[in-house]
């Protein structure tokens, strides 16, 4: 049976201020890097075959400290970014909600297109759940694979991958940062969710300056 773990970035100063990222590069944050150690300490415990990254750098470093422990080259893959928010990049989504509030209100329906050169999710989830197939390939039979992607795009690939409709989709809660996604593969079954935002249960407090 193939294990696929899909495992979002740590946190960065635009997650924690509420701004848009979509593919904008920004990097982890000081808590994005603690985020980033725990969770390779947990997922190190699989005995990862292979790791996979999106080339965007908050993926890619959370990705590093996983390698880091394991001893694996990262295979990057642009497929892996995440959903393009076009005009909202760079925006608060209060600043959103204010200055766009037709394309808010289409998104927070959950509805595809959205406007503002935002990609639909349609197009996300086929290049996301592409991608994660083309990585799944690289474990042995029986082995596992990490992948490191964003929020959204684990979300819409994972379940372009299993089949869902977006309606489906919509009942899942949005991936803590540094958490992820179980999915296994079998012959007689396929591709199933074995477990869905595991990570470690709390952060660790932030040290006092020295």
């Amino acid at each position: 049976m193939t294990r696929l773990i899909v495992w979002r970035h740590g946190n960065t100063d635009w997650n924690a201020g509420s701004r848009v990222q979509g593919q904008t590069d920004v990097p982890l944050n000081d808590l994005g890097r603690r985020q980033a150690v725990d969770a390779a300490e947990l997922l190190v415990r699989m005995r990862p075959d292979a790791i996979v990254s999106s080339d965007l750098s908050r993926a890619f470093d959370t990705a590093a400290a996983l390698a880091a422990l394991t001893g694996l080259t990262i295979s990057t893959d642009e497929r892996l970014r995440e959903r393009f928010f076009g005009d909202w990049q760079g925006l608060t989504m209060a600043e959103v909600a204010a200055e766009r509030p037709a394309e808010h209100a289409r998104w927070t329906a959950g509805e595809d297109v959205i406007g503002g050169e935002v990609e639909t999710l349609d197009d996300l989830g086929k290049r996301v759940s592409e991608a994660l197939l083309e990585a799944a390939r690289l474990a042995p039979p029986g082995g596992t694979v990490v992948v490191a992607t964003h929020g959204a795009a684990a979300r819409q690939g994972v379940g372009h991958l299993l089949g869902w409709q977006r309606e489906h989709l919509r009942t899942l809660r949005a991936l803590q940062n540094c958490h992820w996604v179980e999915l296994t593969h079998d012959e007689a079954r396929g591709w199933q969710m074995a477990a869905y935002n595991v990570g470690v249960l709390a952060d660790r407090p932030v040290p006092p300056p020295v």
